[in-house]
């Protein structure tokens, strides 16, 4: 029984009329016929009554249009959802999101892809490490991350974001909190807060690196995974922090975000594995570089 039968079938069903259902389908009359019979035989029944002016369903034709239209239906939806995945409209796409890109990209790429992108089921994952992302692109749990350092590994591609400039983030009863613009160098002495000293942790080495070209060493260090307890951890006032200009949109009482006079820049990169995306993934991919340059 093929979809042609089943479509011949029902046009004859509603029209009862061999001549109309014929000019409907847009077939030669005698196809049609052909087409109706074979059915018939395939079944081993009759689907219609037939006389020279009269066509009407039998009992198994009557029941077979239910069958019938299903069947078209659901061939129907198989099309349309074949179509989706195809062109990147359906799927299931993973992303990953550094700790410090989970606060204004995320919530973007979010809302961006339920709006253009309704069948496509997004997982999403913020306040992760580069080195977390870098290995769940390699084994599969990711097909997609936002992190700070380009992908090392042959299997991987790397595409720039934007770069953005570091900030100081102070208690907001710090007596430097109420400038316009500091300088990295009048933090010297004070303790910091940190992304921890993971290997490949890009937050961590750019921070120190930035200290170190200031003149100074922080002397203490408070190592914390979250971008979220990071600064927490500074509103409580446990030291200050650098943090790329992004992360000023982490709103949270007691901390205040300050410029700086000559800041380091730090890149947001977008990785993904560079065989085997399905069209979904390069459609999420296209609207992350989208919401990342807003």
């Amino acid at each position: 029984m093929e979809l042609r039968q089943i479509r011949y079938f029902l046009a004859l069903a509603e029209e009862c009329h061999f001549g109309r259902a014929a000019a409907r389908l847009h077939v030669a009359q005698p196809a049609l016929s052909q087409q109706i019979k074979q059915l018939e035989r395939e079944l081993g029944i009759s689907l219609f009554h037939r006389s020279t002016r009269h066509v009407e369903l039998t009992e198994a034709g009557r029941d077979l249009t239910g069958y019938a239209r299903t069947l078209l239906a659901e061939a129907e939806r198989a099309r349309v959802r074949m179509a989706e995945l195809a062109t990147g409209h359906a799927g299931r796409v993973s992303v990953g999101f550094i700790g410090t890109a989970t606060y204004d990209v995320l919530p973007r790429v979010a809302r961006t892809v339920q709006a253009r992108l309704p069948h496509v089921t997004l997982e999403l994952r913020g306040e992760l490490l580069s080195p977390q992302l870098a290995d769940g692109l390699l084994d599969g749990t990711y097909d997609l991350a936002v992190l700070r350092s380009a992908a090392a590994a042959e299997e991987l591609t790397s595409t720039p974001l934007r770069t953005e400039p570091l900030m100081a983030v102070l208690p907001a009863h710090h007596p430097l909190a109420a400038g316009p613009r500091i300088s990295l160098g009048s933090l010297a002495g004070e303790p910091f807060v940190i992304h921890p000293a993971q290997a490949r942790s890009a937050m961590y080495d750019r921070v120190l690196s930035a200290c170190r070209r200031a003149g100074f060493q922080p002397p203490s260090l408070v190592e914390v995974g979250e971008t979220a307890t990071l600064v927490v951890l500074v509103a409580a006032g446990h030291g200050v922090a650098l943090v790329p200009e992004s992360v000023r949109s982490l709103r949270l009482d007691g901390v205040t975000y300050v410029p700086l006079t000559d800041p380091d820049t730090i890149d947001l990169v977008l990785a993904r594995r560079t065989h085997g995306n399905s069209p979904s993934v390069q459609q999420v991919a296209s609207i992350i570089e989208e919401c990342a340059h807003a």
